[in-house]
């Protein structure tokens, strides 16, 4: 049979049948809406948590301190050795000291830390409002960086965030005493900060200042942590370990890219069973609507084999037919799934807009996905009309021609 002929009819059952073949698809569409709806939702769900890591240099980063074992130390001498390894690109230190700030007559207590713009970048720092320090503000003196809990110090809310750059805070710095004692000496700066950024840090009382900014009040002989760029992927893992066994506490955000990655496979695959529990039951119904056009369709069959059909073509008609029907449920099943999703994203966004909040995108479909489902239809479509398919190649064509 040539394709031609097997295309004309496969897609006859459109005006023979039509409201049972539409409702037919519909039927599948609606158990491929329910995959589409619920992976989608897996995938936004991945997607807002892992946007907000930064990839590219922090994944090839880790954050190195001390454990306080072995007497080790995180000093100028230590970031020099870091360095000095032939997989490791750079080393950028963090220093950080007790704090009062001040902001229009209201104070109180924070952390300065001291830092160097590769730092932000191998650590993932990035502004919720305003700018992070760049490679060109390494000498900058007179601007810092807050986080969200400083505002809250002094009663801002989140959406006068943005409002709050370009304001001015003092500060003094809390340094202990070198006469064995717990006393602490109260160093002022005489002068005021401009807030160029808010960072994203959450629930920590964070200012950040260039470091050499820090050392023309304080000494900075030992860091708090220190961000180690690796070369490459490979040997990420060689210089963790190597640092490990040095005792230096490491943490990689890869590993936690890794971890929350397979956490949402996982999700994934439990909220497509749920979906494939739907799609299932369409198949099902398929499969009916197959067997139930086999016994309608028993005389015509006769007719075709009697004059030259072969077991193959009319096996072929059936299978081509499903596989018509369940790639075409498939599509209305994708759009069902992207309507619904596209719908709850902009009503979410509009609500989020309304109340002065961040958009999210809470359904995601990426194209591959999309294509694999279509595909998978398709394939649904096969599996369900092959049994009607062989029941109809194998029937004697003078038993056909006499069913009524």
């Amino acid at each position: 049979m040539r394709v031609q002929d097997l295309a004309q009819l496969s897609t006859r059952m459109f005006k023979t049948n039509p409201l049972r073949t539409w409702l037919t698809i519909l039927g599948m569409g609606v158990g491929t809406g329910a995959v589409v709806v619920l992976v989608g939702l897996g995938f936004g769900l991945q997607q807002i948590i892992l946007e907000q890591i930064v990839f590219g240099e922090t994944l090839l980063s880790l954050g190195v301190s001390s454990t306080g074992a072995q007497g080790l130390r995180l000093t100028p001498e230590t970031v020099a050795e870091f360095e000095a390894q032939d997989a490791v690109l750079d080393a950028a230190p963090l220093a950080r000291f007790p704090a009062l700030v001040t902001y229009k007559g209201l104070t109180g207590n924070v952390f300065v830390q001291g830092v160097e713009p590769p730092y932000l970048r191998f650590a993932g720092v990035t502004a919720e409002a305003g700018d992070v320090f760049t490679d060109d503000d390494a000498g900058d003196t007179s601007s810092i960086m807050l986080s969200p809990a400083v505002l809250k110090l002094f009663g801002i809310a989140d959406e006068e965030v943005a409002n709050f750059i370009g304001q001015k805070v003092s500060l003094r710095l809390l340094v202990p005493a070198n006469d064995g004692t717990d006393n602490v000496n109260e160093i002022p700066i005489d002068k005021e900060y401009v807030v160029r950024g808010i960072t994203k840090e959450q629930g920590v009382l964070n200012v950040m200042m260039m470091l050499p900014e820090l050392r023309n009040y304080v000494a900075v002989n030992e860091y708090e942590r220190i961000q180690v760029r690796v070369d490459s992927n490979e040997n990420l893992p060689l210089v963790e370990k190597a640092l490990i066994e040095e005792g230096y506490r490491v943490s990689a955000l890869s590993k936690t890219v890794e971890q929350a990655s397979k956490i949402f496979q996982g999700i994934q695959i439990v909220l497509a069973t749920f979906g494939g529990i739907a799609l299932i039951v369409s198949a099902i119904g398929m499969f009916n609507t197959m067997t139930v056009t086999l016994l309608e369709r028993t005389k015509e069959i006769g007719i075709m084999r009697t004059i030259g059909a072969s077991p193959n073509d009319v096996k072929y008609l059936f299978v081509s037919e499903s596989i018509v029907v369940g790639f075409l449920g498939g599509v209305s099943g994708i759009l069902m799934g992207l309507t619904i999703g596209i719908t709850v994203n902009l009503f979410l966004n509009f609500i989020a807009g309304q109340f002065g909040g961040q958009a999210v995108k809470l359904f995601s479909f990426p194209l591959d996905f999309l294509t694999f489902i279509a595909l998978f239809s398709a394939g649904v479509g096969y599996l369900t009309g092959v049994f009607p398919a062989r029941r109809a190649s194998k029937l004697n064509p003078l038993d056909a021609i006499k069913y009524e």
